[in-house]
């Protein structure tokens, strides 16, 4: 019996993953499962598990996430056949727990992996902080494991194997618009603006400033953006479209609106900066305001219409273990004995501390 090189088993083991990641095929008759990671970040109590929850047709009672949560869905391709399945993670706190990032974005997962960025369109004077702080955090971590793959795959298999790498990051069309002046993120991207109903009360200049700075954004990732409200059933389904297309590879439909005085929808590559325009500014000088490139001249302008709440501030999460939505009798009652334990070891140790130093 001739024997197989580790060589080649290592192809047809790298092969197989890729396969998967990427959703594989069909071989020999016989359909594999897609397994795909969707994340799910943004602002705080923007509405997050709401929309996840309708988009995966359940019918419960959201409860707030308290730091990271999964669950998972799954999708069939058609009668008989196997299901398709949705990792996904969510992230609450806003940005005060944006270090978890690290958790559901790994070497295993970032080739298969989606973003959902869900931002409170009520809160306008926390929207860009939120948005900033979250994608640089997320992007931060992806282009991290990506590295590790590359490195990882290069002590195991030399460059030979560098190709399969590189084709895991994300490559937009040749005819994709404003091509050369995009910085595309490094996954698929969606963002999603939330609570429509109440922004649709506001002034209808704040309305252009905050739909045009999301458009400018959007298109600067290559990101699609949706405007919706879990109080709209037709806005919803078309947000469904959307998550579906990430989580489950569905078409996502052709549905574009960029009217500022209706929902946006604009899927990634259907907008461009000429249709944007210039940032919307009546009283203030585009020039005085000493922009290094232009998503920070879109940032000042922004800031100059709503300011900024003080994101350090939001840092400071409440101690989950004080609060009586996740209270237990018993824990926290031994809890409450330990701390007073605590307590009375650091005074005894103080005092400790005095007595010797009273001797020397």
């Amino acid at each position: 019996m001739s024997k197989i090189s580790s060589d080649t088993l290592w192809e047809l083991a790298a092969a197989e993953v890729r396969s998967s990641e990427t959703g594989g095929g069909e071989e020999d008759g016989v359909e594999t499962v897609s397994e795909r990671t969707v994340f799910l970040m943004g602002s705080k109590a923007g509405g997050k598990t709401s929309i996840l929850l309708r988009c995966l047709d359940r019918d419960e009672p959201s409860k707030p996430t308290l730091a990271l949560e999964y669950t998972f869905g799954r999708r069939a391709r058609g009668h008989n056949t196997p299901k398709d399945i949705a990792h996904l993670w969510e992230l609450g706190g806003g940005i005060s727990l944006s270090d978890l990032v690290q958790i559901p974005i790994t070497t295993v997962s970032f080739r298969s992996l989606s973003v959902i960025l869900i931002l409170d369109l009520s809160k306008p004077n926390a929207l860009w902080g939120t948005m900033e702080r979250l994608l640089q955090a997320a992007q931060a971590q992806l282009e991290k494991v990506s590295s590790q793959a590359q490195q990882g795959q290069k002590s195991k298999s030399g460059t030979k194997h560098q190709t399969s790498v590189h084709s895991a990051a994300r490559v937009l069309p040749k005819d994709f618009p404003d091509r050369e002046l995009i910085s595309p993120f490094p996954a698929p991207l969606l963002i999603i603006g939330s609570k429509y109903d109440l922004f649709q009360e506001f002034d209808s200049d704040k309305r252009k400033v905050v739909s045009k700075t999301l458009r400018f954004i959007a298109h600067y990732y290559a990101a699609s953006l949706i405007f919706t409200s879990i109080k709209s059933e037709s806005l919803m389904l078309k947000t469904k479209g959307f998550f579906s297309h990430l989580a489950f590879g569905l078409d996502r439909g052709k549905t574009v609106s960029s009217d500022p005085s209706k929902p946006l929808i604009i899927p990634a590559g259907s907008d461009s900066f000429s249709q944007i325009g210039s940032p919307p500014t009546t009283d203030v000088d585009i020039t005085s305001l000493h922009a290094k490139n232009p998503k920070d001249l879109w940032k000042k302008v922004y800031e100059r219409v709503f300011p900024q709440e003080n994101t350090s501030e939001q840092r400071e999460l409440k101690d989950p273990a004080k609060d009586p939505r996740y209270s237990e009798p018993q824990i926290d009652a031994m809890r409450a004995q330990k701390d007073q334990e605590l307590d009375q070891y650091k005074r005894n140790a103080a005092k400790s501390w005095k007595g010797l130093e009273l001797e020397t």
